[in-house]
């Protein structure tokens, strides 16, 4: 069994080592996965888009109908103890919210308290290497459920989706429903035709990553077209470069797909534009 960190979180209003956090058997949030999650990127110490992660945690508590624990100015301040807590510039807070402690019964109870947990661990960064060569993926169906756009903790089929690529030694699993692109298992991915961006539209089955705003903003800055619609597997197969994006992975650019190169199986020029667009943003945009 693995040894579990002894960094400080924050649970139901005190902070504690993660390795002595306990929460009740009968959480809603460990019987039937009945809870939502943030991860907020830290760079040099400093929240990176902290407003914009707030605002889906609370699009999130409300799609479940989860009551907002607190103020997004109480949000940050434990934000910031937790980081002052750790060593490291570069850090990813983990902000969870469970429904609370009841007798088991799927039926929402009213008026129980939620559980609120928080953590902050180093930042992993892309390799290197996945930088320079790019990286190789897989495709499978779609399989999870309908209401992907909202950042819930029940995460099997993410999970499952995830482990295929895994086994295969790949980084992420590129996820295709009715022959449409949707997302990757833990990533939004972009397919780059001619010089121009395009992402699947915003949907139930696509959760809308922080980085959809920002790849946006990246593309007007950087000159270069940019639309959300209906991109078929043929586009996605034959694309010029395929990218993934998430909070952990920045930009990333994938260079194979199935076994076969995407493009000229390099990272391409569009790649080394936004990520050198994304550096500048993360200095930019954090507090």
């Amino acid at each position: 069994m693995p040894s579990l960190p002894d960094t400080l979180c924050y649970l139901n209003g005190n902070y504690t080592p993660v390795h002595e956090a306990k929460v009740s058997v009968l959480d809603r949030g460990f019987i039937f996965g009945d809870g939502i999650y943030e991860v907020v990127p830290v760079y040099g110490r400093k929240l990176f888009r902290f407003a914009q992660h707030m605002a889906r945690l609370q699009r999130s508590l409300a799609s479940v109908r989860i009551p907002q624990p607190m103020d997004e100015a109480a949000w940050l301040e434990r934000c910031r103890h937790l980081i002052d807590a750790q060593a490291s510039e570069d850090q990813m807070v983990y902000i969870q919210v469970t429904r609370g402690v009841a007798p088991r019964d799927h039926v929402m109870p009213p008026d129980i308290v939620p559980t609120v947990f928080m953590m902050s661990q180093a930042m992993k960064p892309p390799a290197a290497q996945a930088l320079a060569r790019g990286v190789a993926c897989v495709t499978a169906r779609d399989f999870r459920w309908e209401r992907a756009d909202i950042k819930s903790t029940s995460l099997l089929g993410n999970v499952l989706a995830r482990q295929m690529s895994a086994d295969v030694g790949a980084v992420e699993t590129v996820l295709l429903r009715d022959g449409l692109l949707t997302e990757a298992s833990s990533s939004n991915v972009w397919v780059v035709h001619g010089g121009a961006v395009f992402g699947a539209p915003k949907s139930a089955h696509v959760l809308e990553g922080i980085r959809y705003e920002l790849i946006r903003e990246l593309c007007d800055k950087e000159g270069l077209p940019f639309e959300l619609r209906p991109i078929s597997e043929a586009e996605v197969r034959g694309a010029d470069e395929l990218l993934l994006s998430s909070a952990s992975k920045e930009v990333l650019p994938v260079t194979e797909l199935d076994g076969r190169p995407i493009g000229d199986g390099v990272p391409g020029p569009v790649f080394a534009r936004l990520h050198a667009a994304y550096q500048r943003a993360k200095a930019e945009q954090s507090v």
